[in-house]
């Protein structure tokens, strides 16, 4: 493993994290172009180390489809949430980065071994404030928390219980004027408590991808389809013009190049398959 140090005043600092108030000097990372990852929008998906079965299904639903759309995910390699939302980034061919709350060397929790060397198998980045060799100690997951919150244009609490310390993170996130995402949970579930909460007091209540992307203003035009999510390359030409704003059918059949069988076709499996949605008078989304 090939560690790199990245210092405040290096070309390379992400630029969010640059600018908050206590950005680390330096920070040390491994795996993929740290750069490009950063330079995609990247969205922090946190919660509860305890999982209920629908806030798995959840986090696994809006991490993939954030990430089929080119959004970096970003989490903590934690246990639970942050678990879930890297492998099901990297389930569906997205990239993610992973913050951790010691030196690379020892990976914690050392039961996700396996599933950080496939973060940087696949061109993702693994990262820390924390030098090799150092020892791990309560207030590192605070700071790291504060990290993940800085590389992000906003941080989504999909699971949370009143006393999760994915609720730090979005403190940070508010402290450094970033957006609060919460799923709202079903109000008799402890493990619910916490994204209630955030609700109640300001966060913004989200149900599915699309809310992510219009409340941070993102446009599909920003986003990459990346070739590598089980897609043919007839369904990549037309998801890919989608995603640039082309929505009338008249329009994407001219723009494709496909004959008639081939565009009808490859509309139908997208529709059927769930990747694009039918939103009237011929025109499409993704």
């Amino acid at each position: 493993m090939i560690i790199n140090t990245c210092l405040l005043a290096d070309d390379n600092y992400p630029n969010l994290l640059k600018q908050i108030p206590d950005a680390p000097k330096q920070f040390y990372w491994t795996g993929g172009d740290l750069s490009s990852l950063c330079n995609q929008p990247c969205v922090a998906i946190v919660g509860s180390r305890k999982v209920t079965p629908y806030g798995r299904l959840v986090t696994a639903t809006l991490a993939s489809e954030l990430a089929r759309l080119g959004v970096t995910i970003i989490s903590g390699l934690a246990i639970g949430v942050d678990s879930i939302a890297h492998k099901s980034a990297l389930d569906a061919g997205g990239k993610t980065i992973a913050v951790l709350p010691r030196g690379l060397d020892k990976i914690y929790p050392s039961c996700h071994a396996n599933l950080a060397n496939r973060i940087i198998d696949s061109g993702g980045v693994l990262m820390t404030e924390y030098p090799q060799g150092s020892e791990l100690y309560n207030f590192q997951f605070l700071a790291r928390n504060r990290i993940i919150a800085g590389l992000s244009l906003g941080v989504v609490v999909t699971e949370a219980a009143e006393r999760s310390g994915s609720l730090n993170t979005a403190n940070f996130a508010l402290e450094q004027g970033r957006e609060v995402l919460a799923v709202p949970g079903n109000i008799t579930s402890p493990l619910s408590k916490g994204t209630n909460n955030l609700i109640k007091i300001g966060a913004t209540p989200i149900d599915n991808a699309q809310d992510i992307i219009d409340n941070l203003n993102l446009s599909f035009d920003l986003l990459k389809v990346n070739p590598a999510d089980n897609l043919n390359d007839l369904e990549i030409i037309l998801v890919s013009l989608i995603g640039e704003g082309i929505a009338d059918s008249e329009a994407l059949f001219a723009r494709s190049g496909l004959d008639t069988s081939q565009f009808s076709q490859t509309l139908t499996l997208l529709e059927l398959n769930g990747r694009i949605k039918n939103i009237g008078n011929n025109n499409w989304s993704l």
